[in-house]
């Protein structure tokens, strides 16, 4: 497919809380946290590019652990994106993660993929999408996903969803 596209590429910070209490448990099984949050310069890494069909690759480090199907956040952060904008305005893309985060390991790296999908996808997509609707879309995903949308140090409570900025943070 002739997109006038090339391949985008984005950085999936890992993050890290340097400091976390858990404050209570939902009914529904969520903590309810107070964290504060930094994101590194390390993480993994998304390409997108519009192609004839959809499509999902990955490789890298930890490849070995990555669902290659429709249970990756990657694949449902798109699918989700597609489903509020319409299949009209949303065509077939192929997404390829670089896996430099270990999968599991408290680092938010299948958060952070899927928040750079999101962001990635409104950009080529050109979806007229605020930070708060993208952060509502990342919600539905995983509570982490909108700290990740952020990807600047924060304060995080409730589930992780209510963010307050920390300015000036060396981080």
């Amino acid at each position: 497919m002739d997109s006038g596209i090339t391949v985008r590429a984005w950085h999936a910070h890992a993050k890290i809380n340097l400091a976390l209490h858990v404050t209570g448990r939902r009914a529904d099984g969520y903590h309810m946290i107070e964290s504060l949050a930094v994101f590194t310069r390390f993480g993994d890494r998304i390409e997108i590019e519009l192609a004839d069909s959809d499509g999902f690759s990955a490789s890298g480090r930890y490849v070995s652990t990555v669902p290659l199907d429709d249970s990756n956040l990657a694949v449902k952060a798109r699918d989700a994106l597609r489903k509020q904008a319409g299949p009209a305005q949303t065509p077939p893309v192929a997404i390829r993660l670089e896996k430099n985060l270990p999968v599991a390991s408290g680092v938010g790296g299948g958060s952070s993929d899927a928040a750079t999908v999101l962001r990635g996808l409104a950009e080529i997509w050109r979806l007229d999408l605020d930070d708060a609707e993208l952060a509502r879309i990342g919600l539905s995903l995983g509570a982490d996903v909108p700290m990740c949308l952020a990807a600047k140090p924060l304060i995080a409570r409730g589930i992780g969803d209510e963010l307050s900025a920390v300015p000036g943070f060396p981080a």
